[in-house]
């Protein structure tokens, strides 16, 4: 009976794989043709044929995304006796009948999938695992089936089914030949044990109930999923932001979806995964990526980190914009065309109250401040000239206004009062001049300032990035130029659409793309840049939803960063509170969301939701790593294992000894040694020492993920999983900071197998 249901559903696979490979071949025949028409010399019509070409290359690539485990699950539900004959409400118009005391009852099998398909009639084949009627796959039970009689997975490897496992919801399929073919959690076992790649893999087929209603809930508002260590979290929210993407496709196209995670390793762990679902348009950023043209990556000194971290800073930002609008301390000489003039500090001190009261950023007002300060000088010039007997009237001003506009002292001096900045160099200049630092913090001790002194060219570090984005609020764009070119943008856009329309009535393909969409991919020849890519590089693109990832480590600092992403505060938070190791991270959610929510009318209306059941540790890690935070006061959520390994955790005395220790067990797999950074040289020379000549390769933070041997600081280790995990020095990461203690429970709780203690002293209480 097995190799019969195999075989069927094998058949079944392969009829979809032929669907799918033939919608791929139509989608380049499209491109082809498309590529190929002749529009002459017109840009809008050039563009049009480019952008269309654009929307095939996407299906494309879409389609090639989802080749592997294209179909995952079958779902068998009772037939409704009013549904139409043509089989509209299901994937699959079979039906069998399985007898049940005697009679027959007729079954719909609905195949789940990673996209939807249709057969050439248009009738669906496979489900598209976000819609409504898949729900029932992830969230029936035996007491509340949801409609389903039976739930069945089907694991694959490549395009072949190799195995079959159901579970079984309504008991009369239990009798007669119709019995169960296997019955439990098969499915889920043999992929939280499977080894891991150095690459996130997807929980489409294994979605558990908990995690499913998590991620259908609502889109509006701000959700906080709330789980410890191996609980799912990083993979409801990404599995989540794919389906807010299927869901509210209208919403989420133009504006985007941002991904905001803890490192480089971590964003190179999961971008496999959304593409894999189906869905490409999404923004992976760390918090030192998301100002445009920066890329940190150095963290500063814990006390460094807290005290930028600070929401006190956003105020010293402001305090040093203002101070660059100065007016002089006396009148100041200037000499125009041979004539001297004075210019009195009151003219400088209207000329800045003019230009603030406009409420404009302090580029953007420096426009109206050089107005108004010539205007008045000119005029001062031109009272000065008719004294002197000229010949001159008010028809000379504008002559008057460019030559001062020109002079060389003019310029100085209304630089001095008020320069065009950027944000980086107001920065630099803010941590390198410790007298203007001073000047902006009486309340400050001199050891605080001394903490955040460098000089000017040192590397902007993570804690930098939220500072020069609460700059750039406050300086807005560095020139007229700039300013102008954003109008003519939205200008250019509001053509577009119009020409988008007529596009689409023109290559009749009404109902396949919206004007918006296409608008979006209206550009020069050759700019080619997705919604993503362009969102990416732009400071002011706001997201329709934005996820973050380990948030509990963010600062007030950078939850205002965030919050300018994304202010419709349509927000999905994931972290563990227990796990907090930054320095400037918050105690409780609350706390850590009051900068997020602070002045808002949706203060009231976050809501949390907690994962319970831990996938990924093993039972007898979970409970090592538990007490250990138990005995250092740390707030965790328990969470029950739902299995355990083999192998006990085992002391070693050195790096060496326990990576000698797992490769003798011949099982494969990935390693990571998470050590604290001032080790990371001497740790990854002894590694490379002893093993190197044996084939064994090292990498350090990202760039070990596929190496045999991942070389990581616990920072760097947050959100990743290994089949094994060697902890150096579990004493010293605990001594190492104040959040020392959640560093060490992230670190002991990243393996899936096995865990080593590299120690000879003894270990955190707890332990």
């Amino acid at each position: 009976m097995v190799d019969q249901e195999l075989q069927r559903e094998q058949q079944y696979v392969k009829n979809l794989y032929a669907r799918l490979d033939a919608l791929q071949r139509e989608a380049e025949q499209q491109l082809v043709a498309v590529r190929r028409l002749d529009v002459g010399g017109n840009h809008q019509s050039r563009s049009e044929r480019d952008t269309f070409a654009r929307l095939y290359e996407d299906r494309i690539v879409q389609l090639r995304e989802v080749d592997d485990r294209l179909a995952f699950g079958r779902l068998e539900v009772a037939a409704d006796p009013d549904e139409s004959e043509s089989g509209s409400s299901s994937s699959s118009s079979s039906s069998s009948s399985s007898s049940s005391s005697g009679s027959t009852d007729a079954s719909v099998y609905r195949y789940i999938g990673r996209l939807g398909l249709r057969d050439e009639d248009l009738q669906p084949i496979l489900l598209d695992w976000r819609v409504p009627q898949a729900s029932a796959f992830y969230q029936a039970t035996a007491a509340t089936p949801l409609g389903a009689r039976a739930r069945r997975h089907l694991l694959s490897k490549g395009r072949d089914i190799v195995r079959i496992e159901d579970e079984i919801l309504d008991a009369a399929l239990l009798e007669g030949d119709s019995a169960t073919l296997h019955q439990g959690e098969g499915a889920l076992l043999a992929a939280l044990t499977a080894q891991r790649t150095g690459h996130m893999s997807d929980i489409v087929s294994t979605i558990q109930a908990e995690q499913d209603r998590i991620i259908r809930s609502d889109l509006k508002g701000v959700l906080v999923v709330q789980g410890g260590p191996g609980t799912g979290k990083t993979a409801v929210a990404l599995h989540r932001a794919a389906y807010l993407l299927y869901t509210h496709r209208d919403r989420l196209k133009n504006s985007g979806v941002l991904i905001v995670g803890p490192s480089e390793s971590f964003l190179n762990y999961i971008e496999a995964v959304l593409p894999s679902l189906g869905e490409t348009g999404v923004v992976l950023a760390s918090v030192g990526q998301l100002y445009p043209g920066i890329e940190a990556t150095r963290e500063d000194a814990p006390a460094v980190a807290a005290i930028k971290g600070q929401t006190s800073m956003a105020r010293l930002v402001q305090r040093a914009v203002r101070s660059r609008q100065r007016v002089p301390a006396a009148a100041q000489v200037l000499v125009v065309n041979g004539d001297r003039l004075t210019l009195k500090p009151q003219l400088i001190e209207t000329a800045i109250h003019r230009a603030r009261a406009g409420g404009k950023p302090h580029n953007e007002a420096r426009v109206t401040f050089v107005k108004h300060a010539l205007a008045a000088l000119s005029r001062e010039w031109l009272a000065q000239l008719k004294a002197q007997g000229r010949s001159m009237d008010d028809t000379d001003l504008p002559m008057l206004r460019e030559d001062l506009r020109l002079a060389d002292d003019v310029r100085v001096a209304l630089n001095t009062a008020w320069l065009p900045l950027t944000p980086e160099k107001l920065v630099q200049d803010l941590y390198a001049r410790p007298q203007w630092l001073a000047q902006l913090t009486p309340t400050w001790t001199p050891s605080q300032r001394a903490l955040v002194h460098r000089p000017r060219d040192a590397e902007f570090t993570i804690s930098d990035v939220p500072l020069l984005d609460e700059a750039a609020e406050h300086l807005g764009e560095y020139s007229v130029v700039d300013a102008a070119q954003r109008r003519e943008q939205k200008e250019q856009r509001k053509r577009d659409v119009e020409n988008a329309e007529l596009a689409i009535s023109n290559m009749e393909v009404k109902g396949l793309v919206n004007a918006k969409a296409l608008a979006d991919n209206f550009a020069e020849l050759g700019d080619r840049a997705t919604t993503a890519e362009r969102a990416a590089l732009d400071r002011t693109w706001t997201y329709g939803h934005v996820v973050v990832d380990e948030a509990q480590e963010l600062s007030p600092m950078q939850w205002r960063l965030v919050l300018r992403r994304g202010p419709l505060r349509s927000f999905t938070i994931v972290g563990d509170i227990a796990q907090a190791a930054s320095a400037a991270a918050a105690s409780n959610w609350r706390d850590a969301l009051e900068p997020l929510l602070s002045g808002s009318q949706e203060e009231s209306r976050w809501r949390l939701e907690e994962l319970t059941v831990n996938y990924r540790t093993p039972s007898q890690i979970a409970s090592a790593a538990e007490s250990m935070a138990v005995a250092h006061d740390l707030p965790i959520t328990p969470a029950r294992s739902v299995r355990a390994s083999e192998w006990p955790i085992e002391t070693v005395p050195d790096v060496v000894s326990a990576f000698r220790r797992e490769r003798s067990l011949g099982l494969g797999g990935t390693v990571a040694v998470i050590v604290l950074e001032h080790l990371l040289a001497e740790v990854v020379a002894s590694l490379v020492a002893e093993f190197g000549s044996s084939g064994v390769s090292v990498g350090v933070g990202a760039a070990g993920l596929l190496r045999d041997v991942a070389v990581l600081t616990p920072q760097d280790s947050k959100g990743l999983e290994f089949d094994a995990v060697i902890v150096v020095d579990p004493a010293g990461i605990v001594a190492a900071s104040s959040r020392g203690a959640g560093a060490l429970y992230v670190a002991m709780t990243r393996p899936t197998q096995r865990l080593y203690l590299v120690s000879t002293v003894p270990l955190p209480a707890g332990l």
